[in-house]
């Protein structure tokens, strides 16, 4: 059976799963950041450059999504990654309930 590929989507596809990704990455590094500050860990100066370099990757990331219309892509990556997580976190909390499932 042959796949018919459309190419437009494709890009748009990867495109999004792409920056999807780098949005996870940025919330994650945004976490990290606040624990480390909240701990003293940072200069001042440290927390200036870094709210700078993630606030300049927030508009870069923005600016993608928008000149290539591939907010929906990003949003729909995001919300099926979401699922995966609450369904894994999930069976993590309930094992019981995981191990009824597994039988």
């Amino acid at each position: 059976m042959p796949i018919s590929i459309d190419e437009d989507n494709l890009k748009q596809g990867l495109l999004g799963v792409v920056v999807a990704l780098v949005e996870i990455i940025k919330e994650v590094l945004e976490r990290q950041a606040i624990r480390r500050m909240e701990r003293g860990d940072l200069e001042d100066e440290e927390i200036e450059r870094l709210s700078i370099a993630l606030a300049d990757l927030n508009e870069a990331l923005e600016n993608i999504k928008k000149e290539n219309g591939i907010e929906d892509a990003v949003k729909s990556v995001r919300d099926g990654l979401d699922e995966v997580a609450d369904k894994v976190i999930d069976k993590f909390l309930n094992p019981r309930r995981w191990a009824e499932e597994v039988r």
